[in-house]
């Protein structure tokens, strides 16, 4: 079973300056209440750590495009009954304003079971660092 999660804001700001506070992972505890952290080198093929709110999971970097896009994949314990591939998308609205996306692919078998709780939880979370995001970039 697959599933997926997507959200999307308009911030009044540049991708460049949007990108440079998404990917400032040092500092996600100053605006950030759904990701708690990213550690670890995120480049393309390397495994990170990140802590959401009582979860940590070690992701695969699949893409890091400067100023447009950031991917990983990520499991439930092992391949297959679990899986996240969660994406922060940036687009120019060539107007001075900037969308970010941010989705996620659920897969496996477990997608079901969980089903409920990603529509509840993991859209409010995402639907919530989308916002903060937002305050963050258009204050600074």
């Amino acid at each position: 079973m697959t599933k997926q999660i997507k959200t999307s804001i308009t911030i009044n700001a540049s991708k460049e300056k949007i990108w440079k506070i998404l990917t400032d992972f040092e500092n996600y505890q100053q605006w950030n209440s759904f990701i708690k952290s990213v550690t670890g080198n995120v480049s393309v093929g390397n495994t990170i750590n990140i802590k959401l709110q009582g979860m940590t999971f070690k992701p695969v970097v699949l893409t890091f495009v400067e100023n447009s896009e950031l991917k990983w994949l990520g499991h439930l314990w092992f391949k297959g009954i679990f899986d996240g591939e969660h994406k922060f998308k940036l687009t120019d609205n060539g107007n001075g304003t900037t969308n970010f996306e941010q989705s996620e692919n659920f897969s496996g078998v477990l997608v079901k079971l969980f089903s409920k709780s990603l529509d509840k939880n993991t859209k409010t979370g995402f639907e919530q660092m989308n916002k903060e995001l937002k305050i963050r970039a258009e204050k600074h």
